[in-house]
C-alpha cells in the first residue's frame, strides 16, 4: 500500500469590512499611530461590528469560499475542525453551527481551544486523521472575534487584536513527498498567570462583581509573553529546520503567528531567513489569534509554488507553541481568485 500523505489543496478566508485604524484608536484611548506601529507593527485591523454575529459567521464565510475555490462536493467532506478562542457560545460547538449552516451532512465537527496555536494544532490533527487512512477530506478553520473579548479602555491590549477567519482543505494524496513532513507541538503549562481571561469559566463564573471589575477581557503581561514567544517560536523553527536538513537556501517560507512584528523579526533572524521569505500581514489585520496563519496563506496564495518548503510556527496562552513543516502541493497562482 502506498503511503498516504496529508496535503493542503486550497485556502479560503474572510475578514470583516470595517477597518479600525490606529488614528481612530488614538481617539478612544491614550495612544498614537507611531506608538502602535513602533511597538507591534500594526496599522489597522478588521472588526466584526454587526450585532448578533460571531465566530461561526466568519468561519462559514471562509469555509464557503474554500469549498467554492476547490470545487469539492460538500457531501465528500468528512470532518470540520474549528479552532477558536471566541466561540459563539460555551456550547454547542461553533463547528456544529458552521456544519449546519453549510449543509455538510456527512461531516462530524468539533472545536479546538489552543489559543493562538489553534490552527497548527488542528492542522496536525487533521493530517493525522488523513494519514491514518480513515478520512480523505477534512476542513481546518480558524475563526476569531477577538474584538468581543478586548477591553477597549486598555491601551496595552486593545491595539493588538482584530477579527477574521481562514480555512484550508486537507486531503489524502499518494504523491510522494508532498504535504505534512514533520511537526513539533508542545505545551509547557506554565503560562496561566501571564495570559488569560480571569472570569467567565467554571473557576470564576460571571457575576456582578466580575462584570463591574472588567474581568471578562484578555489579560496579558506583555513583557513575559513577548520573551517566551520569541524563545519558543525561534527554538521550534530551528529544531524543525535542523532535523529536516532545511536552511535559508531550501526553506521557501516561514509563516509565523502574527502577534508582534518584533517577534516575527526575531524568528526570521534566528532562522537566518530574509523577511521577504516570511509571510507578514500583521500591519493590516493585527493579531487575529489562531486565524493569523491561514489568513497569511490566503493573502499570499498566489506566491506559493508546488514543492515549496514551508514552516508554520505559533505561540499562545498556556503556554502552547510549536512548528509544522509542510511541502506545498500546488501552484497558488493557478487557483482562480475568489476573494
Amino acid at each position: 500500500m502506498e503511503k498516504i500523505n496529508a496535503i493542503i489543496t486550497g485556502i479560503g478566508g474572510y475578514v470583516p469590512d470595517y477597518i479600525l485604524t490606529n488614528e481612530e484608536l488614538s481617539r478612544m484611548v491614550d495612544t498614537s499611530d507611531e506608538w502602535i506601529r513602533t511597538r507591534v507593527g500594526i496599522r489597522e485591523r478588521r472588526i466584526l461590528k454587526e450585532e448578533g454575529l460571531g465566530a461561526s459567521y466568519m468561519a462559514r464565510k471562509a469555509c464557503k469560499q474554500l469549498i467554492s475555490k476547490t470545487g469539492v462536493d460538500p457531501d465528500t467532506i468528512e470532518a470540520l475542525i474549528v479552532s477558536t478562542t471566541t466561540p459563539d457560545y460555551p456550547f454547542p460547538s461553533t463547528a456544529s453551527i458552521v456544519v449546519g449552516k453549510l449543509g455538510l451532512k456527512n461531516a462530524f465537527a468539533f472545536d479546538m481551544s489552543c489559543a493562538c496555536c489553534g490552527f497548527i494544532y488542528a492542522l496536525d490533527m487533521a493530517s493525522s486523521m488523513i494519514q491514518s487512512g480513515r478520512y480523505k477530506r477534512v476542513i481546518v478553520c480558524s475563526a476569531e472575534k477577538m474584538s468581543s473579548i478586548v477591553d477597549w479602555t486598555d491601551r496595552q491590549t486593545c491595539v493588538l487584536f482584530g477579527d477574521g477567519a481562514g480555512a484550508v482543505m486537507v486531503e489524502a494524496s499518494e504523491e510522494e513527498g508532498m504535504g505534512l513532513q514533520d511537526s513539533m507541538l508542545l505545551t509547557d503549562g506554565k503560562g496561566l498567570p501571564f495570559l488569560h481571561m480571569k472570569a467567565g469559566g467554571s473557576v470564576c463564573p460571571a457575576s456582578h462583581f466580575t462584570i463591574d471589575n472588567r474581568l471578562h477581557y484578555v489579560y496579558q503581561e506583555g513583557r513575559t509573553v513577548f520573551r517566551h514567544a520569541v524563545t519558543y517560536m525561534s527554538d521550534d523553527v530551528a529544531t524543525v529546520m535542523q532535523r529536516n536538513h532545511l536552511d535559508n537556501n531550501n526553506l521557501s517560507w516561514i509563516v509565523p503567528h502574527e502577534a508582534n512584528l518584533r517577534i516575527i523579526d526575531a524568528v526570521a533572524k534566528r532562522a537566518d531567513l530574509p523577511l521577504d521569505k516570511v509571510m507578514i500581514n500583521i500591519d493590516h489585520y493585527g493579531n487575529t489569534s489562531s486565524a493569523t496563519i491561514p489568513l497569511a496563506l490566503w493573502d499570499n496564495e498566489s506566491k506559493l509554488r508546488k514543492g515549496d518548503n514551508i514552516i508554520f510556527t505559533a505561540f499562545g496562552a498556556g503556554f502552547v507553541h510549536g512548528a509544522i513543516y509542510f511541502k506545498w502541493a500546488y501552484d497558488g497562482d493557478k487557483v482562480s481568485e475568489a476573494k
